[in-house]
């Protein structure tokens, strides 16, 4: 019996595919940006090169599983904020293309155009149950300001048979990545009931030692146990949107990651002795749990790294919601 097959929307540098191989499914990205798609091809990653908008189901008929993570800069609190102040305008396109209604057109011409990629994972499910071939599975992941929208995706799913785990925000250091970094996950299984994963590690508190709280659960997982670096150090970031200011970007080697943003270049890696560093690319993408070999090619490393899915966040997810290929095929 054939892998499995996953298709992926705005696969980015491969976050989701380092996962997806590890549980044995095939995944084909598709993916827009050169750089990206640079890095897929050292990756030796399946890729199809383009914009999901010019796609659709039909072009990966074996696919079984949807998934995505769409542009986040304009719901991102780093970003532009333009996604989240058309928050309600895009629940109503949404709302809108369940009844039938095309939107393309309208969601080309938003402020800010990434904002309407938000909807194109619901534009392929659909046109996949009108084909007759329903996505058995469907994961996406944005930033949690899009919580909303997949909440009404749940709403729209569920009236065509999908299961839907409540849509979550999970904190990535509650499954072990070394870094503090929120999602918003939305999981659907056809005609099966699904649910998101529960928690491995302890939530970072950063006045609570790592030792302290939950004993069923492991310690969260610091820089320091999975970078290479022989002395302790402080991270000296802009980064942060709460607490006291003169406290806010500071985390220290013993310390999870602030989470990484494709300006994660420009933080500060200062050792005891007032020597000043930055991290490497490898280093970056290890604190995105990334292999330290990953083959980073093209331009705009730190932003494809920042831009992408933990991979062990996006195993854990993939694995409570599809399981390995080989239990997913029984």
């Amino acid at each position: 019996m054939p892998r499995p097959e996953i298709v992926d929307l705005f696969a980015g540098p491969g976050g989701l595919d380092v996962a997806a191989r590890e549980l044995g499914y095939e995944v084909t990205g598709i993916e827009f940006d050169q750089d990206a798609c640079d890095t897929r091809a050292a990756a030796g990653l399946l890729t199809l090169q383009g914009d999901v908008r010019d796609f659709g189901p039909h072009k990966f008929p074996n696919a079984t599983v949807l998934a995505g993570g769409p542009p986040c800069q304009t719901f991102s609190v780093a970003g532009s904020g333009a996604g989240r102040a058309a928050l309600d305008e895009v629940i109503g396109f949404a709302r809108r293309m369940a009844h039938g209604e095309d939107v393309r057109s309208e969601l080309a011409v938003l402020d800010d155009p990434r904002t309407g990629l938000v909807l194109e994972p619901l534009r392929w499910a659909l046109e996949a149950l009108r084909d007759g071939r329903p996505y058995e599975a469907i994961v996406l992941e944005q930033v949690p300001a899009v919580l909303p929208v997949w909440e009404e995706y749940g709403k729209i799913l569920s009236e065509h048979g999908y299961w839907v785990a409540v849509p979550e925000v999970l904190h990535t250091e509650q499954f072990g990545v070394p870094q503090t970094r929120r999602r918003a996950i939305l999981a659907a299984r056809l005609n099966h009931i699904v649910e998101l994963p529960k928690p491995t590690h302890r939530p970072f508190r950063k006045d609570v030692p790592r030792e302290q709280g939950d004993r069923g659960l492991e310690p969260w997982v610091p820089m320091s146990e999975v970078l290479d670096r022989p002395t302790p150090f402080e991270v000296i970031s802009n980064y942060g949107t709460g607490g006291d200011p003169k406290a806010r970007g500071r985390r220290s080697s013993d310390q999870p990651a602030f989470t990484v943003t494709g300006k994660i270049s420009r933080n500060r890696v200062v050792t005891p002795d007032g020597k000043i560093d930055r991290f490497s690319e490898a280093e970056a993408g290890v604190l995105q749990t990334f292999p330290a070999d990953y083959p980073w090619s093209g331009r705009a490393v730190a932003q494809q790294i920042g831009n992408a899915i933990p991979p062990l966040l996006g195993k854990a997810v993939l694995n409570t919601v599809i399981g390995s290929a080989d239990d997913y095929a029984r």
